[in-house]
């Protein structure tokens, strides 16, 4: 039987980050958009909500097709719906169609997340599958923080249109360097249409894989909500050029690859069970200083402030950075019979409460400080709650 290679790491880095650049690429811009199209910050904020879940439905979308039309067919269509929908964007001129394209841009985009992990869980097992997945994170973990720093730099020179159209040229380049390097990763012989419903059945009956959602899902919600609400508070509390604000996402994203790399040292003493629940627990205690900080030292000075909100959040995405890849990794271990169905499904779920936690951000939005610290307090001690009395008892 013949035996199919697996893609290179880089490959297999760059298909699963680009949908996070695309879904912070433009978050410097949100203050422009909101007065180019004469809309609230709480509507603007919308088009990242819309974003996940688009990216939730594609998930399961291209999941399931991947395991009877393979892994390749179904990572290029996605790549094909990714340009169409970034076209869109360019061209759009209201809130509404906006809205519209960015849900079958991240329908596109997709692909990348969910076949990707795919590849990785059928082809590699064990301690050296928590290792990739360590390695992964920490590389992905700096790619939100690229999306604002090329499009707080591109908005500021050329004007947030400008921006839709690097994406476009992204799906393009995206699509030739998959076209000519992704090889396929599965048996063509062992394709099958997987029955969905009894795939559904078996994750919903395991507390393990639900509880693994919950976290993937709350973990990254806070993420992308800190993405949604910080433009408003650096560009227009702190009065931040979106070129500098592009820069902070460094200084952040360090943070979540600090943590994955504490996760993958930590791995040769401890269970990742363990390694999860100290995430979570970093994650409470960094949300708990943010918002003591917030709330007590207003009348600092702005630049003492912000270092202050930065440091805060470093220590609260390092949190994260230590729990999330193990979370990853952890998560459909006894589905590798089914894993891209498996996967898509699971995928489908958690995507739904990223987008659900980040709909809360734009919910609660009312140009404060206070918010953003308040919500991700409540969320990251519900995690840590979830994980101490389910996780740690496996």
């Amino acid at each position: 039987m013949k035996k199919y290679a697996t893609p290179s790491l880089f490959l297999m880095i760059v298909l699963v980050a680009f949908p996070q650049i695309s879904e912070t690429i433009y978050t410097p811009s949100l203050p422009d958009i909101s007065v180019a199209f004469g809309v609230s910050n709480n509507s603007v904020q919308l088009t990242l909500s819309i974003y996940f879940i688009g990216f939730a439905l594609g998930v399961f979308c291209w999941g399931w097709l991947s395991d009877f039309i393979g892994r390749r067919p179904a990572m290029l269509g996605g790549l094909v719906f990714y340009g169409i929908g970034s076209l869109m964007c360019y061209y759009s001129e209201s809130i509404t169609l906006l809205l519209v394209s960015r849900f079958i841009q991240a329908f596109g985009a997709a692909t990348g997340s969910v076949i990707t992990q795919t590849i990785l869980r059928e082809s590699v097992t064990g301690s050296k599958r928590h290792e990739m997945f360590a390695k992964i994170s920490a590389v992905i973990a700096f790619t939100p923080a690229i999306g604002p720093i090329i499009g707080g730099w591109v908005d500021q020179a050329f004007g947030f249109k400008a921006v839709f159209f690097v994406l476009v040229a992204m799906s393009v380049l995206l699509f030739i360097y998959a076209y000519f390097r992704l090889s396929e990763t599965t048996n063509a012989l062992t394709r099958k249409r997987v029955p969905i419903f009894s795939v559904i059945k078996r994750i919903v009956s395991s507390p393990r894989v639900l509880v693994y959602g919950l976290l993937i899902g709350g973990i990254n919600g806070i993420l992308f909500s800190y993405y949604a609400e910080a433009p408003f508070i650096f560009i227009e509390h702190f009065h931040m050029s979106p070129g500098i604000y592009g820069f902070l996402g460094v200084i952040v994203a360090f943070a979540s690859i600090i943590g994955a790399m504490i996760s993958k040292r930590l791995l040769t003493k401890f269970q990742p069970e363990k390694i999860i629940h100290l995430g979570c627990f970093i994650m409470s205690i960094g949300s708990l200083l943010l918002l003591l900080l917030i709330n007590t030292f207003t009348t600092l000075p702005n630049i003492v402030l912000t270092g202050g909100i930065l440091t805060t959040i470093f220590i609260m995405l390092m949190g994260a950075g230590v729990a999330l890849p193990n979370c990853l990794s952890l998560a459909l271990v006894d589905f590798h019979d089914v894993v891209g169905t498996a996967g898509a499904i699971f995928s489908l779920g958690y995507y739904l409460l990223v987008s659900l936690v980040t709909s809360g951000m734009s919910f609660l939005h009312n140009g404060s400080l206070f918010m953003m610290p308040f919500y991700f307090l409540i969320l990251s001690v519900m995690m840590w709650a979830l994980c101490r009395k389910f996780i740690l008892k496996q």
